[in-house]
């Protein structure tokens, strides 16, 4: 017999809970900047949808952009060892830079992501991110916006995934595991 792991779901966010939270962070954002324009990154992968969503209710001028970051692969914990696999397109000096990240919790990537753009002269920085988990934190990294606190468990869905699955789900779950046997 072959075992494998059987994959879980339990809900944790609705997508209505997101839809407000993502609301709430505009209005903050909207109030932050108004009359600035912001330039706003997306981390890809996972922030692509509350990015996306975001985008839709910023009333302030915005320019888009994006970056990736490498440092979970294909595993459930980051290996702490960050590549810059995309960047940026235009220069960030004298500009007011929003990262949009899914989810900050040991602080390692954001803080990478944070000390490169400072390097670069960005005007001002600002953090928004859907999930914080500030128990898990190795690096201390303030968060601007921040959709919801201290959810724990494994998370997948609206963006996060898992060896590249539940990125499509329209909330947010978390991930276990179940034996599960398989006659050969």
């Amino acid at each position: 017999m072959i075992k494998k792991k059987k994959h879980i779901l339990s809900a944790v966010y609705s997508p209505a809970q997101i839809d407000e939270r993502v609301r709430l962070m505009a209005e903050q954002i909207n109030r932050r900047y108004q009359g600035e324009e912001v330039y706003v990154v997306c981390v890809l992968k996972g922030a692509f949808m509350l990015f996306s969503d975001l985008l839709k209710y910023l009333e302030v001028p915005v320019r888009v952009d994006f970056v990736r970051l490498a440092s979970y692969g294909m595993s459930t914990e980051s290996s702490r060892a960050i590549n810059l696999t995309k960047d940026v397109e235009y220069d960030l000096a004298g500009r007011n830079v929003l990262i949009v990240e899914d989810i900050v919790d040991t602080g390692h990537s954001m803080n990478y992501l944070l000390r490169e753009f400072r390097r670069r002269e960005a005007k001002s920085l600002a953090v928004a991110a859907l999930l914080d988990k500030p128990e898990r934190r190795e690096i201390d990294i303030q968060i601007d916006f921040v959709g919801f606190s201290g959810a724990e468990g494994f998370l997948v869905g609206y963006g996060l995934d898992y060896a590249e699955l539940y990125r499509n789900l329209p909330g947010i779950y978390e991930l276990s595991f179940e034996d599960e046997q398989e006659v050969s």
